[in-house]
């Protein structure tokens, strides 16, 4: 059964865009690790409709495809996850 991990981010009015642009470029390679199944990994965002009050602010998803639970415990122990 192929495990589907989902995380919201929002960033503070002060963060610079330089640094969300980073953020999202490192968060993209993550793909290239061996628990994410197919290199099945989308970042998306910044939302290009106005926000609306369901959003609760959150402005880049991102969905990682995994084999198993255990190939999901592996993406989140990895170093390269708590960069």
């Amino acid at each position: 059964m192929t495990v589907v991990h989902i995380v919201l981010f929002k960033f503070r009015p002060d963060v610079p865009e330089e640094h969300k642009s980073t953020f999202v470029r490192e968060l993209k390679t993550l793909k290239s690790l061996p628990c994410v199944k197919d290199q099945r990994l989308i970042v998306g965002g910044p939302s290009i409709t106005d926000p609306i009050e369901r959003s609760k602010g959150y402005q880049f998803a991102l969905l990682s495809f995994h084999q198993d639970r255990e190939a999901l415990e592996s993406y989140q122990a990895s170093p390269e996850h708590h960069r």
